[in-house]
């Protein structure tokens, strides 16, 4: 289902073109994830690079996203974006399960997260096997628009730094003991890093302003020194709600 190297970069660079913006912007929607702008359950399990409170070898990237975050906040329509907390800004590896999925396979099988904890850890493994010694390096290109959330879209900065993910995720979703937990892939990778979730949509929201507001920040990365992430470790986190992402020390992890 992922794609190859070149497909990826075409398809994430026209999402950040005004005209991709002008489309996106007349299809979102209010997230679920929020209540009244307080964080609510939506529990569930993940791979992905450690947190960015636990993430000393990105530290000066994860600043500068915050900083990012806090100039968007403040430029966009007062209430329309609910901003995640900046320690909780992670790259998303691959998608495991979450929400009604998770509590169904909780409530059915009582070792579910065992097996779960067992079979990642299989895949980690396998991916060893065939992995390569190259930096795994991903630089912003700009602001995505997702039906409920504002991220900032992620390009790997050589092909090989992306075929090294892509591995992986082949290792967790080509993983037999996992499918048949009902672990599944979904989605076309879109590698982000989540800045915060809609609120309520305005009736009267000026979607043009913000097709401007988003181009003009794009803009400044393509004038200045790509901001790159450095991809040393991938872990299996445990997620109650968007905001936190615990793990226990014996859980699998990847070192890159």
């Amino acid at each position: 289902m992922d794609e190859t190297y070149q497909v990826y970069v075409n398809r994430l660079v026209e999402r950040t073109l005004p005209a991709s913006y002008t489309s996106q912007l007349q299809n979102i929607q209010k997230s679920p994830k929020f209540v009244d702008g307080q964080v609510v359950s939506f529990p569930g399990y993940t791979v992905i690079t450690p947190p960015s409170v636990d993430d000393q070898e990105n530290t000066l990237f994860y600043q500068h996203l915050e900083s990012i975050q806090s100039q968007l906040v403040q430029q966009l329509p007062p209430n329309l974006l609910i901003p995640l907390p900046p320690e909780s800004f992670h790259f998303t590896l691959a998608d495991l399960i979450w929400d009604r999925d998770y509590k169904a396979a909780v409530a059915e099988n009582p070792n579910f997260e065992t097996q779960l904890q067992k079979f990642i850890s299989e895949s980690f493994a396998k991916y060893q096997e065939i992995r390569s010694n190259e930096s795994i390096d991903w630089q912003i290109l700009g602001l995505l628009v997702f039906p409920r959330a504002l991220v900032v879209g992620l390009v790997p900065t050589t092909e090989q730094a992306y075929q090294q993910v892509i591995n992986l995720r082949m290792s967790i979703y080509q993983n037999s003991d996992l499918m048949r937990l009902g672990l599944e892939q979904k989605y076309y990778f879109a590698a982000h890093i989540t800045l915060g979730y809609f609120n309520d949509i305005p009736v009267d929201l000026d979607r043009t302003a913000l097709v401007k507001l988003l181009t003009s920040f794009n803009d400044q990365w393509l004038e200045k020194e790509p901001q790159v992430l450095t991809v040393k470790k991938a872990e299996l986190r445990q997620f109650s709600d968007m905001t936190s992402y615990k793990r226990s020390t014996d859980w699998p992890y990847l070192e890159f």
